[in-house]
């Protein structure tokens, strides 16, 4: 988790900002004058998680989908790490070659061996390039179905950490067949006969969420997003324009509280105040919970009938 004067802030928080920058010049002003100023720097602390709270329950849709992005915020490799040990990575799909912007491999989460994998975005310039921005080839989403069938044939849980743009849309990718790839794994994951868990841990767009999507229970991160289009693209598309993204956040009904109300997700994870970004260990504890109390309420249905269970669920969804 980033330190207070290494954090990166979005515009709506830039009173948590100016508190952070009061603080570090309140203990500069104590080691100068060799005056007790702790009171007030417990004092200011206090506002910051105040200003935090504050924050976080006067959110727009567009704001959330801001946070979703947010440069501090956990990805896939860091709930993994949080989360899970004795994690092993498997590599590439058999095929063409390893995507980097999909990972996964087995681990240990709360005693019991799980496959977990998904879309990894990087931190900086370079391991965003090396990632593809979480954008995944045709190989990705193969790379995925294979470790999904490897967890199947040791009758292993799935759990899949969603966090994408969307999947590549460049030419090569549609060379090798994005869309048979993405339309595969939907297919195969709907008759998988283990459980499967999958969660968006930030931005869940289009098919590139769907391609890792099809579970016995889905959740959401509080401050994520998850829908056909970016609020950009629809912007774009329907305006001509992407001066009208925050409009376009509103009208697509996006965030985790609207998704939950439709029924397409089985339930909201909470994230500390202000973002996921603020504490990685309790945001990945919140989650572990979840995974667990999941797991825990599947293990023991038929698997044909957890099968039956899918089909049905993701058969009625829309209205």
């Amino acid at each position: 988790m980033p330190q207070d004067q290494n954090r990166q802030f979005l515009d709506f928080e830039q009173p948590i900002k100016d508190l952070l920058e009061e603080i570090e010049l309140t203990k500069e002003r104590q080691e100068k004058t060799k005056i007790d100023l702790s009171e007030q720097i417990v004092q200011l602390r206090n506002k910051v998680e105040e200003t935090r709270k504050t924050i976080t329950q006067n959110l727009t849709d567009w704001q959330r989908v801001q946070l979703s992005r947010h440069p501090d915020r956990p990805y896939t490799h860091k709930y993994i790490e949080k989360m899970t040990e004795n994690y092993v990575e498997l590599y590439g799909d058999r095929n063409v070659k390893d995507d980097k912007a999909m990972v996964g491999g087995f681990a240990s989460l709360g005693g019991q061996t799980v496959m977990i994998l998904g879309q990894q975005k990087g931190s900086n310039t370079k391991t965003r390039q090396m990632r593809n921005f979480g954008m995944a080839n045709p190989e990705g989403y193969r790379k995925a179905l294979r470790l999904m069938k490897l967890a199947e044939k040791f009758n292993k849980p799935i759990i899949t950490l969603i966090d994408t743009p969307g999947a590549y849309p460049g030419l090569e990718a549609e060379e090798r067949g994005q869309g048979e790839a993405i339309a595969r794994n939907i297919y195969e994951m709907i008759r998988l006969k283990v459980p499967v868990i999958c969660i968006i841990i930030g931005e869940g767009a289009s098919g590139g969420a769907l391609g890792i999507g099809v579970g016995d229970k889905v959740f959401m991160m509080e401050n994520t997003w998850y829908t056909v289009i970016s609020p950009e693209n629809c912007s774009t598309i329907l305006w001509r324009s992407w001066d009208y993204k925050t409009i376009a956040a509103e009208q697509l009904k996006l965030t985790a509280k609207k998704m939950y109300e439709f029924g397409l997700i089985d339930g909201i994870i909470p994230e500390p105040d202000g973002g996921a970004q603020w504490d990685y260990t309790l945001t990945a504890e919140n989650c572990k919970k979840q995974i667990l109390k999941a797991i825990a309420e599947l293990k023991d249905i038929n698997p044909q009938e957890r099968i039956d269970n899918r089909i049905e669920k993701f058969g009625k969804m829309g209205f």
